[in-house]
């Protein structure tokens, strides 16, 4: 993903930690003449070793702080196989688009069916009136990097007037 947003003249925005998958991506799209901007919060520095040689790193005081920087900076949200905080920030910038705060793309890299049961449980959700098939529609999902940038390239978000219907309370 790092190389795929270099190549296109992309730059990266995430969480401004120095090893591990963030550290890789981050390390990718340097080492292919890419921008790096992280975002990290003080507490953490130390604990996720804040990456050295991004291209500019922004120390803040919370996660929400963290979380609400990289929104602002960022054109569009795509998640990589992870954990906790991934499915949280995924989740949050899926909220958000839900509720028309913002009218970026959101989207996850399936790599090897990674993210297939979240999906199963978005579709579940779908069907049984949870979610609306245009919000549904909202999450993007490609096998590849490539996939997705194209995805986000083509993306329009739909147009929902209201996020619920008074009737169906």
């Amino acid at each position: 993903m790092g190389r795929a947003l270099a190549e296109r003249g992309l730059e990266l925005v995430y969480g401004g930690g120095g090893f591990g998958l963030m550290g890789a991506l981050a390390d990718a799209s340097l080492e292919a003449g890419g921008r790096v901007t992280g975002v990290i919060p003080r507490a953490l520095v130390a604990r996720e070793r804040a990456h050295e040689r991004v291209s500019e790193l922004h120390e803040v005081g919370s996660m929400h702080e963290r979380k609400a920087l990289m929104a602002e900076l960022s054109d569009g949200f795509a998640a990589l196989p992870g954990g906790m905080g991934t499915l949280e920030e995924l989740a949050e910038a899926l909220t958000w688009a839900q509720l028309g705060l913002h009218r970026k793309p959101c989207g996850v890299v399936d790599a090897g069916g990674f993210f297939g049961p979240l999906i199963a449980f978005l579709d579940r959700s779908t069907a049984e009136g949870f979610i609306r098939p245009e919000h549904r529609a909202m999450l993007l999902v490609a096998e590849t990097p490539e996939d997705l940038l194209d995805a986000f390239a083509a993306y329009r978000p739909p147009e929902v007037p209201k996020w619920i219907d008074e009737e169906e309370m």
